[in-house]
């Protein structure tokens, strides 16, 4: 029953897992990888060459290999989706604008995680575009 449990709570997390952030996620699970499993770890990397140390559940292996493709798949997208995301992060900022039921610090946060995914896909801007777009940025009251 516990085993069932944890396959659930995997699987909700899983779901709130977010595109952008997918690069942070797989250091994360790798690092996880490391700390708990290094045999298992090794075998994601080489392959079955050379052989893990101890041994290592093949049912498990595969599970988590098929796991890892799936999620690399769905959130680490191909060049064309990433392309397109980029493209509509670019229209985002470019249209940024704050609403007059936030306040300073909330138009600031949301311009910093725009700005923190454009820079996940090779965009950088200078901090003076920045400063500018949010004062640009904010609502006329």
């Amino acid at each position: 029953m516990e085993s069932v449990s944890a396959l659930m709570v995997a699987a909700v997390k899983l779901l709130v897992l977010n595109p952008s952030e997918f690069k942070l996620w797989k250091m994360r699970i790798e690092q996880y990888f490391l700390m708990t499993d290094y045999a298992l770890w090794e075998v994601i990397v080489n392959g079955d060459s050379p052989p893990p140390k101890r041994t290592i559940d093949v049912q498990h292996l595969q599970k988590c290999l098929t796991l890892m493709e799936a999620i690399e798949k769905r959130f680490g997208g191909n060049k064309e989706s990433k392309k397109v995301q980029k493209i509509l992060l670019k229209y985002q900022y470019e249209n940024f604008n704050g609403k007059s039921s936030e306040g300073l610090d909330q138009i600031y946060d949301r311009l910093q995680k725009l700005i923190s995914q454009l820079e996940i896909h090779g965009e950088t801007i200078s901090q003076e575009d920045v400063n500018l777009k949010l004062l640009s940025s904010l609502p006329s009251e």
